[in-house]
């Protein structure tokens, strides 16, 4: 039992970060790729595909914890949560990046591995179609920003809305244009 895992949403300024752990189901699923090159409709098809097909856990570190922490830890801790949500424990977990967590998982990490592993793959797609649902509902929550579109990325359009309308609760308070903006409403 082999974990791929990926993360969604380091570098947004708004919404957590988001991390899926997949263990791929015997046959595995086709058409995997690294969640970037796949359009958003083919993105929700797998990723449907591949929560019922196969062992799927996800995690998340809230903007609270990447201000404490950081975000490199609150990726971490993202991924060591998404892990756990297996279930079990994997033989192996097969990391996206240049680092591990520090946990209890044999690992490795893979620099372009949502690009090579199919079990990224799927981790990739899984988080990325999860926080883009999340960043959807925020949206609703607090239009003018445009995260439905932007997904919490520092567009031209997101910055611009920051200045006008100011930081949210969702807004990581620790990136330079969140804190820029908190600072010139206050």
């Amino acid at each position: 039992m082999i974990a791929g895992v990926d993360e969604a949403g380091r570098g947004p300024l708004a919404g957590p970060v988001v991390a899926a752990a997949v263990i791929l189901c015997p046959g595995g699923i086709a058409g995997l790729a690294d969640s970037k090159k796949l359009s958003a409709a083919r993105r929700v098809a797998l990723a449907g595909e591949i929560r019922a097909r196969c062992r799927v856990g996800v995690g998340e570190a809230s903007v609270a914890e990447i201000d404490r922490l950081n975000i490199l830890q609150a990726t971490m801790l993202a991924m060591e949560r998404a892990v756990t949500a297996l279930g079990v424990d994997p033989a192996e977990v097969l990391v996206d990046g240049n680092r591990c967590p520090r946990w209890r998982w044999p690992s490795r990490a893979i620099v372009g591995g949502d690009a090579t592993e199919p079990a990224i793959s799927a981790a990739s797609i899984i988080a990325k179609v999860a926080r883009d649902a999340m960043m959807h509902a925020l949206d609703a929550a607090h239009p003018g920003y445009g995260w439905a579109q932007n997904q919490g990325y520092g567009t031209a359009a997101h910055i611009a809305a920051l200045d006008r309308l100011g930081p949210t609760p969702h807004h990581r308070m620790s990136f330079a244009p969140v804190a820029r903006a908190r600072k010139s409403r206050a």
